[in-house]
């Protein structure tokens, strides 16, 4: 009955009902990201830890988008390869690099609200580049989403947990993520959206191995040392790899970091790119819920005030679209 049902739906209400699905899965994984990374965290170099995780998802994803593509019919170019370059830079070299650092220096669950600030860059990116219209729902569910994200940042009572360095980290993790989506849909309706995670993510980790392996050269390293930039000097490839932290690396790269990648990208390919950062809106108010289940953490007044914010902005974009549809009816 069930499959009947969602068989029943139109093409479009069908594709709205994936899109949707994919950004749960996304929403549910993401928000789970900094929980996981706490219980590794001090064990690997942040750059090395992107390295493992994204060469891990990236292998975990090929055979799936060599499948998919064989399916669309779609032939890779030499095009292709200029853009997994670009856009595997972008997210795995770029964007991850920083969040991973901006940790070293300010609270993970504040970096991860920062973080989550990246539609207000997908907006305004999709419309240049996109064409996608900013509809006032757009507007409204950003409106009410920073405002719950300034409430559970709560800048007045939080110096200690964001330095300026972090913040500047945070913010620029954002803006590359934001890049990062924007272009995964130039080549998303031709090649898929998994084809485009597993190659971008694959082309990144490479792009990492030659930054490693320039890090190790000693005339390098005790440059980067000289200036303070420890954590780019000595870059190890498999240190603190062992079987009692396998399972929850395991989890990292094949769960949030291959799946939940994917997932947003098949998002974006159903609906649109604001609406799949829809993901970004709803996990700063799941993160510290999954942290009191799970770590015990504490949520402050400030915090159950943004996750309601957050929460009427996510029903302004589910209820949006419907409405406007209603309108011209």
């Amino acid at each position: 009955m069930a499959l009947q049902a969602f068989s029943s739906l139109g093409p479009s209400n069908g594709r709205a009902a994936r899109g949707y699905a994919y950004i749960a899965l996304t929403t549910l994984l993401f928000s789970s990201m900094e929980i996981a990374l706490k219980t590794v965290a001090g064990r690997f170099n942040p750059l090395q830890l992107n390295f493992l995780r994204f060469t891990i998802g990236g292998f975990f994803l090929l055979p799936f988008a060599l499948r998919s593509l064989k399916k669309r019919g779609s032939v890779l170019t030499s095009r292709d390869a200029s853009f997994f370059a670009l856009s595997g830079f972008a997210c795995v070299v770029a964007s991850m690099s920083l969040y991973q650092l901006a940790i070293q220096y300010s609270k993970a669950s504040i970096v991860a609200i920062l973080f989550s600030c990246n539609p207000v860059f997908v907006l305004p990116l999709a419309a240049i580049f996109l064409k996608e219209k900013i509809h006032g729902y757009n507007l409204a569910t950003l409106a009410a989403s920073l405002i719950g994200m300034f409430c559970i940042v709560n800048p007045f009572n939080a110096g200690a947990e964001v330095s300026p360095l972090g913040l500047v980290l945070s913010v620029g993790s954002a803006i590359t993520f934001a890049a990062y989506g924007v272009m995964g849909k130039t080549r998303g309706d031709r090649i898929g959206g998994l084809a485009t995670t597993a190659f971008s993510f694959l082309f990144g980790s490479a792009e990492l191995v030659v930054l490693i392996l320039l890090s190790n050269l000693p005339a390098v390293a005790q440059g980067l040392m000289g200036t303070g930039l420890v954590e780019f000097a000595y870059i190890p490839f498999l240190k603190g790899l062992d079987f009692g932290v396998l399972p929850i690396f395991a989890y990292i790269s094949l769960c949030v970091t291959g799946i939940g990648f994917a997932s947003y990208f098949m998002a974006i390919e159903e609906t649109s790119a604001s609406t799949a950062a829809l993901v970004f809106y709803i996990k700063p108010a799941l993160a510290p819920l999954l942290a009191l289940l799970i770590l015990g953490e504490s949520i402050a007044p400030s915090t159950i005030a943004g996750i309601v914010l957050i929460a009427i902005g996510s029903a302004i974009s589910f209820a949006g679209p419907h409405l406007a549809r209603s309108k011209k009816v």
